[in-house]
């Protein structure tokens, strides 16, 4: 399918290709590819924490009750009274974790046989440390499964038949072996130290009341499409080590905390214009209760200033969270309101502390957004051409490929007929799948049955897809790994008009 293409869409606006975002995009990536495989054993590692230790759902004051006293089947679960050093809580954070980002990692780079390696290194520095080692995971996983792929590139081919099997499986055991022993001895101890100033920093931050102004640096990265490699690559670990020892972590609502992000929706509802006005609501929704922040980002990429608004609800949430010394278990993935309180340890005032965060930071950001919404006068020239060009095609009955080229549209020609559309974004979750049930509903009701539309990651696509449906943010990235397809840029995942014109192109090709 790679050949059925003749050209490619408009390119993305004020996007270099190999510029430094991709880059920093790409390497972002690779950290949060490495976690989010594994939320669901976050999320029952921060279940089962919830329910069974000291201070959990079960324990229910304690020793009050013979059912839940020292001794009983909850505390050996838990690991806590005469089974403090027993139960699977430790085990899991220390272990189980570490080793599936491990393998993740390394399976990343050089299939199982990569994962394999990766994790026999990660064991090394686990071993080492006396914390949960996830920046370890995140070294000597993807090392493991780099350097395996190169060794084997040595003798490949060279082996004579019937020996594969043996040679294969010593020289990762040896090598896997190797790195255990050089991480155990040579990387726990710089990792540990570099742990515990990470810890004392966090520490320094919350005491001295400054760490509202992580704001000022996550907010931007958020809209940059740099949330899951922010949340999942440096929070998420720092996140899990502090939760280990204090039963909670505030960093867990840093970034996953969808309060800043429904204040600005909530102030396009009511003050915005156009498409923005329209698709505001609905977008507050998804955001809000499924968890997807990516619906928000390009309403504030499309007006930059509120960036501002953004900043001071997250530091106004966070600021909350630290005056009641709230926190979470475990990460919230998604950012959704429910994870959210599914992920709160028990006790009034920690709960009263995450619901005024959510609703102060909402409000704060509200009420910034509203007053630029309200007092910018600029015209949205390109909002009100999508419009009026939609309203067009709607009086018309068809999308229209000369209106669309107004717009920037997609006026690509495929040679051969249109079979498989992906949806891209970085994680391949959230926003891509969201996008591309859209799509395959607009599709469907076209009567097109035999084209099918799926959702992956970016860094999953491979070079035989006709159509690639990206966030213009996104493109330059999805062009290197899909040179040959359509490339249709969107600015909104829930109601683009680019949707109406890929079912135009998709009538052109099908007939």
């Amino acid at each position: 399918m790679a050949s059925s293409t003749t050209s490619t869409a408009t390119s993305t606006p004020g996007a270099t290709s190999g510029g430094t975002r991709v880059q920093v995009q790409k390497f972002g990536t690779f950290l949060s590819n490495m976690v989010m495989p594994n939320i669901g054993a976050f999320i029952a590692w921060g279940l089962i924490t919830a329910m069974f230790i000291e201070v959990g759902w079960l324990n229910l004051g304690g020793g009050e009750r013979a059912w839940l006293s020292p001794g009983s089947w909850v505390a050996e679960i838990g690991g806590w009274g005469d089974y403090a050093d027993g139960g699977i809580v430790a085990p899991m954070i220390t272990y189980l974790l570490p080793l599936l980002i491990g393998y993740t990692g390394g399976k990343m780079l050089y299939d199982t046989r990569g994962g394999v390696v990766g994790a026999i290194a990660t064991f090394g520095v686990i071993a080492g440390t006396e914390v949960p080692m996830f920046m370890g995971a995140m070294i000597m996983g993807p090392l493991g499964g780099w350097s395996m792929k190169r060794i084997d590139a040595i003798w490949d081919g060279k082996i004579k038949p019937g020996f594969e099997m043996l040679v294969n499986n010593f020289a990762a055991g040896i090598w896997g072996g190797i790195l255990a022993t050089a991480s155990f001895f040579a990387l726990s101890p710089v990792l540990t130290w570099i742990a515990e100033r990470a810890g004392d920093g966090v520490e320094w931050m919350v005491d001295n009341n400054v760490l509202p102004l992580t704001s000022i640096l996550i907010e931007p990265a958020k809209v940059l499409f740099l949330n899951n490699a922010l949340n999942h690559g440096v929070l998420t670990p720092l996140g899990l080590q502090e939760s280990a020892e204090d039963g909670k972590s505030v960093l867990f609502l840093l970034e996953a905390n969808p309060a800043a992000g429904l204040g600005l929706l909530l102030a396009y509802t009511f003050f915005g214009k156009g498409l923005a006005k329209a698709s505001a609501p609905g977008a507050a929704i998804i955001h809000f209760f499924g968890g997807i922040h990516e619906v928000y980002f390009p309403f504030v990429l499309m007006k930059p200033k509120l960036i501002v608004a953004m900043m001071a609800g997250g530091m106004t949430q966070i600021l909350i969270n630290v005056i009641f010394d709230s926190g979470l278990r475990s990460p919230a993935a998604p950012g959704s309101v429910f994870a959210v309180y599914l992920a709160a340890p028990t006790g009034v005032s920690n709960l009263v502390g995450i619901t005024l965060s959510i609703v102060g930071g909402a409000a704060a950001t509200f009420v910034v957004a509203a007053f630029i919404l309200k007092t910018d006068k600029t015209e949205e020239a390109e909002d009100q051409l999508v419009g009026a060009t939609h309203q067009m095609e709607t009086l018309k009955g068809r999308s229209s490929s000369v209106a669309s080229a107004l717009t920037g549209g997609a006026t690509a020609v495929v040679a051969r007929p249109i079979s498989q559309i992906v949806f891209a974004c970085d994680a391949g979750m959230g926003s891509s799948a969201m996008g591309a049930s859209v799509l395959r509903k607009k599709i469907e009701s076209a009567g097109h049955t035999d084209v099918t539309v799926v959702n992956k990651a970016i860094s999953n696509l491979t070079d035989d897809y006709d159509i690639v449906v990206t966030h213009q943010d996104l493109t330059d990235r999805a062009r290197q790994a899909t040179p040959s397809a359509v490339h249709v840029s969107v600015d909104n995942f829930m109601g683009s008009p680019r949707y109406d014109e890929i079912v135009e192109m998709i009538e052109q090709s099908n007939g």
